[in-house]
């Protein structure tokens, strides 16, 4: 088959297929060209980390939360693991039947280093059927707290890197307007959530921002960026972290001063630990 355009030439044609990238006839509508656009800007991201893990010697391995159909695991397989014979990407999703179908799509392109788990981001975080360390977790759009979890998990895994486009941050903005009364006595900040299109978007902002200081309050450096334009979605914060430095205890005391200052102590226990 000749060379398609958008496609890269080690990209593995009938992997295209089976995840509808491309059509049965080989073709690319819009749709599918914008999900592989998304998907080649993040294996951009995340290729580099694969370098580096294998180049310290590591038999590297890469959990993916909130896995879907898998787009992700079997691109990163497909495009870095497959070559090189090592690595193994684990495969987390609470839908049984997309969980079977990667299971028989993983078993028919002979990608033997995938697996697949059953299991929610916070039973996978005690789960035995992971192995202690996880090298790199990605979490892409996993909804809500789903993406807290899976730091949780990162974290306890001692992960090195973590990859993270969150979505559906919708509980620290059901906080705030929980305790939007009290806090307009408390604050005048609270005018930055007044309004209810103000509490929704400023609700996502300030979760991504705790998150941020969260994983520098364990010793990671955190790098936020932008996926790919924002014409082409509106999930589309990056979040990059990498284990290198010793915990920052300033950043921990940023983090409580901003959930008291916002009064959102409530949420204490999710986002200081």
């Amino acid at each position: 088959m000749s060379a398609i355009p958008d496609i890269k030439p080690e990209q593995s044609i009938e992997l295209l297929k089976e995840l509808h990238i491309l059509t049965r006839d080989g073709k690319l509508n819009q749709d599918s060209r914008r999900k592989l656009k998304q998907v080649y800007h993040l294996f951009h991201f995340i290729e580099p980390l694969l370098a580096e893990v294998l180049a310290d010697g590591s038999a590297l391995t890469l959990a993916d939360h909130g896995a879907g159909k898998s787009y992700l695991g079997f691109i990163l397989y497909d495009l870095f693991l497959k070559s090189r014979g090592v690595g193994h990407v684990y495969g987390i999703e609470t839908r049984a039947e997309l969980v079977e179908r990667s299971r028989t799509l993983a078993d028919k392109l002979g990608f033997s280093r995938m697996s697949f788990l059953n299991l929610s981001v916070e039973d996978s975080i005690s789960s035995a059927q992971l192995p202690e360390r996880i090298d790199i977790v990605t979490a892409l759009h996993a909804c809500n707290t789903a993406t807290d979890d899976a730091i949780k998990f990162a974290l306890h895994r001692q992960a090195e890197f973590i990859v993270l486009v969150p979505c559906c941050q919708a509980e620290v903005a059901a906080a705030l307007n929980r305790n939007k009364n009290q806090s307009f006595g408390k604050t005048p900040l609270s005018e930055i959530w007044r309004h209810p299109i103000h509490t929704r978007e400023f609700g996502s902002h300030l979760t991504n921002v705790l998150r941020c200081l969260l994983l520098e309050s364990h010793g990671y450096q955190v790098t936020v960026t932008e996926l790919v334009g924002w014409e082409h979605s509106m999930k589309n914060e990056l979040i990059i972290a990498r284990r290198h430095e010793t915990p920052r205890r300033s950043s921990r005391e940023r983090l409580e001063h901003i959930l008291q200052e916002l009064n959102l102590e409530e949420l204490r226990e999710r986002f200081v630990y």
